[in-house]
């Protein structure tokens, strides 16, 4: 966030669906206070999951129907191209070469086609690579366990999560444990 403001010049603020402070309707709040008129809502996500398709058009609307600001909603960040991009260089800076097998951690998700997403993005990563990349995911089918039988080393963890948490503590834990790479 501080990066995108100095950048941009522009004023940025986090604000958080689940387990943070401050909430959409704090970080408007807070703009309002400020003198700002309005504000672009950037969901920091890679599906068209529940938080993308129903929590944040639900707390978009209530924040709105409660406080007099102008709110706008983009897209989520996805699984286009430019994340395969991002990703590729992630691994290249963090030393994982195309011949470790790679795993891309996902969340997950009850929704087929966000996992299919992420399954589609790992077959694209894969396209350029000389060893296998597999998604895998925190929260459903097919987790790491699932995916690692028979998968060449080295291996490498190549997160699609913008922090750590719940999910990315232990999957950090275990590469540690095994001596696979993790980019960051």
């Amino acid at each position: 966030m501080a990066a995108v403001a100095e950048q941009a010049g522009i004023t940025t603020l986090p604000a958080y669906l689940d387990f943070a402070e401050p909430d959409l309707g704090g970080a408007v709040r807070q703009l309002a206070d400020a003198g700002h008129p309005s504000a672009v809502i950037v969901p920091l996500l890679f599906t068209e999951a529940f938080h993308a398709t129903v929590d944040v058009p639900e707390t978009v609307r209530i924040v709105a129907e409660s406080i007099p600001f102008h709110l706008t909603v983009t897209g989520i960040l996805g699984t286009g191209d430019d994340m395969a991009q991002l990703l590729r260089e992630s691994m290249a800076s963090s030393g994982i070469d195309d011949r470790a097998s790679v795993l891309l951690f996902a969340v997950g998700s009850s929704m087929p086609a966000a996992n299919e997403a992420v399954v589609d993005l790992a077959v694209r990563l894969a396209g350029d690579r000389r060893a296998p990349v597999r998604a895998c995911f925190g929260t459903c089918h097919p987790g790491i366990a699932d995916v690692t039988d028979g998968l060449p080393e080295p291996v490498a963890v190549v997160p699609l999560f913008l922090t750590d948490g719940l999910l990315l503590g232990p999957v950090r834990e275990l590469a540690s444990q095994r001596g696979w790479q993790l980019a960051e």
